[in-house]
């Protein structure tokens, strides 16, 4: 082999061999696009790899991932930095939350020049007709439906603290994705939202924005939050991001997030032209587009996101199988554990998936595709475990009785005699968790572990009908791959007088 080729084969493992920096965003259109420029501006350093992990939830699933080096760096606002993370009574300079943020190992910086507050809206038309300009005017409309993001809903510096500032107390207060608030608003199913300062829609949907009378929200000037040694590991990244500090203004943002959510123009096509200067100037308002379906679904990131779905399925449904067959078994051998071991794994099956994730993230103090895998694979137990039990409790008693005669021993009984009679019953609990697990696992892009999750909710962010369904529809149709895979393996092991002899359990 000529010599030129070694060079060359190694080339593959000096790709694995470079450092990763891992950019965090929260699931709102104005962070994916600020994490796509911080993302772009770390690559072309090129002293590391930049990867980011999309739309990982709210506030304190970032701040977590942050401490735990999960993601090194994503943007934040300096109000939530010091009223949600800090629980500081009023927002400092930077000085003073890098001091606060020091004894966590973090800080920030890089203010990147605009400002983002919170605020209410309503319709133009509706506030016209009821005469209310100021949120404290809200008070004397008991009646009007409020739909809040989840995030503002609980913050310290969201809805409880604003409530309590300006006295308000309505009928109905609800919970509603920021995506699709906007939306709700035009169709007057709510009356009032909660909006940023820089959204988009905010001209596009005639809304009017309630004057803070009160002062009540503090500045929220964009900033990057990060691992407090990232500067130093990589001091060429950090040198190309001081670059972008103070260059964005507050209509370049709200143009950005307009490209986004009305042109539907992807994140990183946004974020490269911005880099390029064509944000730079005013332009004329964009026009909705709506992406079609077939260009989303086979986008240049479907196999990725394929392969990361089927390793989350498969990888988490190989430890239930592990698990779960020997507690069935356990179960059937055991009446007086059965109770708790079916019980136990009915109480996983029953968590809201999302709160069982948050415990791990807390428990494991990380994110992405660990707590993921083993979520799913607890959601697994219940219909192997429950399947397996079943399955060998079905074995006729007069069967065990003639292994026993034959002086075959409890082990070898149940290896030779029980488990193949029981295979089609257990094959089919196993089929029911890879199907519920290949649903499930769109959850997992919350916490940045991947899969089609991933366009749904960056779909919600934007609310994006086409992207949604980019995501939904091939886990759909993995859902049905898998239990069509599951019945050829049910042809191929089980033998035919087993399956003629009925349907299995599950």
């Amino acid at each position: 082999m000529p010599r030129f080729f070694f060079p060359l084969l190694l080339l593959p493992a000096l790709g694995l061999a470079q450092p990763e920096v891992n950019v965090g965003s929260k699931r709102f259109t104005e962070s994916y696009i600020l994490a796509e420029i911080v993302t772009r501006t770390v690559e072309a350093a090129g002293e590391a790899r930049a990867v980011h992990q999309q739309g990982l939830g709210n506030t304190a699933i970032l701040f977590t991932a942050l401490k735990s080096g999960a993601i090194d760096v994503y943007p934040e606002y300096t109000g939530t930095v010091a009223l949600e993370l800090l629980g500081l009574k009023s927002v400092p300079g930077l000085a003073e939350l890098n001091r606060e943020l020091a004894r966590h190992g973090l800080a920030a910086g890089v203010p990147l020049g605009f400002g983002n507050r919170y605020a209410l809206a309503m319709l133009e038309s509706r506030a016209g007709a009821l005469g209310i300009l100021r949120i404290s005017d809200l008070a004397g409309h008991p009646a009007l439906r409020l739909a809040l993001s989840q995030e503002f809903l609980h913050r310290r510096d969201g809805w409880p603290a604003l409530q309590q500032a300006y006295r308000l107390s309505f009928a109905e207060v609800r919970g509603l994705d920021h995506g699709l608030a906007y939306e709700a608003l035009a169709g007057a199913q709510i009356d009032v939202i909660d909006v940023y300062s820089t959204d988009a829609k905010i001209s596009r949907y005639r809304l009017r924005v309630l004057q803070d009378d009160r002062r009540f929200f503090p500045a929220y000037d964009a900033v990057l939050l990060y691992r407090a040694d990232w500067p130093a590991r990589y001091p060429k990244s950090w040198q190309a991001l001081q670059d972008i500090a103070g260059g964005i203004s507050t209509e370049q943002m709200m143009r950005m997030n307009a490209a986004a959510e009305l042109s539907a123009e992807s994140f990183p096509k946004i974020a490269g032209d911005y880099l390029a200067g064509r944000f730079a100037r005013a332009g004329a308002e964009p026009q909705r587009e709506r992406r079609s379906f077939l260009p989303a679904l086979l986008g240049p990131d479907f196999w990725r996101l394929t392969m990361q779905h089927l390793m989350l399925v498969f990888a988490s449904l190989g430890l239930g199988i592990a698990a779960g067959v020997p507690l069935g078994i356990w179960a059937n051998r055991a009446p007086r554990a059965r109770a708790w071991i079916l019980g136990g794994a009915g109480v996983l099956q029953t968590m809201p998936s999302l709160a069982l994730l948050a415990f791990l993230i807390a428990a494991l103090d990380r994110i992405g595709t660990v707590p993921a895998i083993i979520a799913l694979f607890l959601y697994s137990l219940l219909p192997i475990v429950r399947n397996t039990e079943t399955g060998l409790s079905g074995v006729p008693r007069s069967l065990k009785d003639s292994a026993t005669a034959l002086g075959l021993e409890a082990g070898a009984r149940l290896r030779l005699i029980e488990l193949p009679l029981a295979a089609r019953t257990i094959l089919a609990g196993i089929k029911t968790s890879a199907v519920i697990n290949v649903g499930t696992a769109t959850i997992a892009a919350f916490i940045g572990a991947g899969g089609y999750g991933e366009r749904i909710v960056a779909g919600l962010a934007v609310n994006d009908h086409a992207l949604l369904l980019a995501g939904a529809v091939p886990a759909a149709v993995m859902a049905l791959a898998v239990q069509w895979g599951f019945d050829a393996l049910d042809r191929l092991l089980i033998s035919p007088g087993l399956r003629q002899s009925g349907p299995p359990a599950g």
